[in-house]
This record gives structure tokens, sequence and C-alpha cells, in this order.
């Protein structure tokens, strides 16, 4: 009955183990899925140009912006943003157009010193007239502690990720007020920090998504050919066993 018990509960254990590599498969895909929808849409999205609030009430894709407003108080810093090999932040002022579309405006990049001190920053002002990417914001990691802190610097926030109405309480705004979705500046505008245009910074490219596909699906066809193999192996030496 013991024996019988025991390899009840090596299945079950190897089922929930093929189950969970299985399921970080499909999630690995599902985001080589996500990017490669999204780099195809990087050619067409210069090819029409709208204002904030029609990209914005457009299908959510990558839209091309041109339009005119000020930017408003308060900014955000992203932490862990990687260029070129080093750690730095990235950051974002909420800008409201003419008509009163708002959204987040990346203004670059900005490398963080080692003691962690976060840099000076002069938040953009007045009137002016702006262009950019309408896209997602950058990749973050695992969603642990508060999104956001305020540093020394009034009016500043260092945030892990940016989840838009926590985004939109820091800066005073309305709640539902800022998208999901930020406006990369064209970096041929003056002003601002080292930006680009780059879909996939700071992430992993969609080959990289089905290498990690393959080995989790791999994990899980190593686990189910073991435990075969223990069944097989149990299978004869009970065939092996004499009778009394």
């Amino acid at each position: 009955m013991m024996r019988k018990h025991t390899r009840l509960i090596g299945w079950i254990a190897a089922l929930l183990v093929i189950l969970a590599f299985c399921q970080l498969g499909r999630w690995q895909l599902q985001r080589m899925h996500e990017k490669e929808a999204l780099l195809a849409q990087q050619v067409p999205a210069r090819a029409q140009s709208l204002t904030l609030r029609q990209a914005q009430t457009a299908p959510p894709q990558l839209r091309w912006v041109e339009d005119r407003g000020r930017f408003l108080p308060g900014t955000i810093l992203l932490d862990n943003q990687t260029r070129e090999g080093r750690a730095g932040i990235k950051v974002y002022q909420p800008f409201q157009s003419d008509d009163g579309a708002q959204v987040l405006v990346d203004l670059g990049w900005l490398p963080m010193p080692p003691d962690r001190v976060v840099p000076s920053i002069t938040p953009r002002t007045g009137h002016t007239a702006i262009s950019g990417l309408l896209a997602p914001p950058p990749a973050t990691g695992l969603a642990l502690g508060p999104a956001l802190s305020p540093v020394p610097q009034a009016g500043v926030w260092l945030a892990s990720r940016m989840p838009p109405d926590d985004m939109a309480r820091a800066l005073s705004l309305p709640p539902g007020s800022l998208a999901v979705r930020v406006l990369r500046l064209d970096p041929a505008l003056p002003g601002g920090y080292a930006r680009d245009l780059e879909l996939l910074p700071n992430t992993l490219p969609p080959s990289r998504h089905l290498g990690y596909a393959v080995q989790w699906f791999g994990l899980a066809l190593t686990v189910l050919v073991v435990a075969l193999v223990l069944e097989f192996r149990r299978h004869r030496r009970r065939r092996g066993t004499p009778r009394r």
C-alpha cells in the first residue's frame, strides 16, 4: 500500500512540474508573439501623424503623434533602465495637449550614479510643439514593493513600474487621466536626454523568448521521459520478482 501511495505522489508531482514548465513555455511564446506584432507596426506608424487625442482614441497600436500643448508639473523617473550596458533611469513628464489630452512623455535616459543619488532634474515648462511615437512603456521587473517613492527633489518620484492610476495620483492628476501608453519623444527634437525610438529597450527580443520557450518545453519533456522510464523499470522489477 505504501508503494502505491509513493507512486501516486510521484506521478502527481511530475505532472505538476510538467504543467508548470508548459505554462512557462506558453508564456514565453505569448511574449514572443506580442513583441513580433509590436515590431511589425514600426514601419507604418510614421505613415500618418495624428493628434494626441486621435492617437489615444484609435485602436491601441503604435501611432505617430504631432501636437501642441504644455508640460505639466511633476516628474517620474523609471528605475532599472539600461542603455549601452549602463544602468540608469528614464525621465517622464506629463504633457497636456491644447485639446486636453494627457500623456507621459519619455524625455530620455540618464545614468544612475553608483551611490544611487538621483541626479537633479530640470522639468520642462511652457507651451511647445511635440512629436513622437505613442507606444507601450518599457518593460519593468517583478512587482515588488511600492510602485513609486518620493525623492528629495520636489515633485520628482522614483518608480519601479508604471501603474497609470498610481502615477496620476503622484502627479496630482485626475484618476484615469493617464493611459498605459507613453509618448516616446522624437530624438530629433531639442532638449531632453539621451533617447531613441527603439521599440524593445531594456527587454528581450522575440528570438530570445522563443529560445526560452523551447527550453521550458524541453524540461517538461525531460520530466515526462524520466517519469516513464522509472515506471517502466518498476514494472520490470515486479515481473522479475518471484512470487512466494
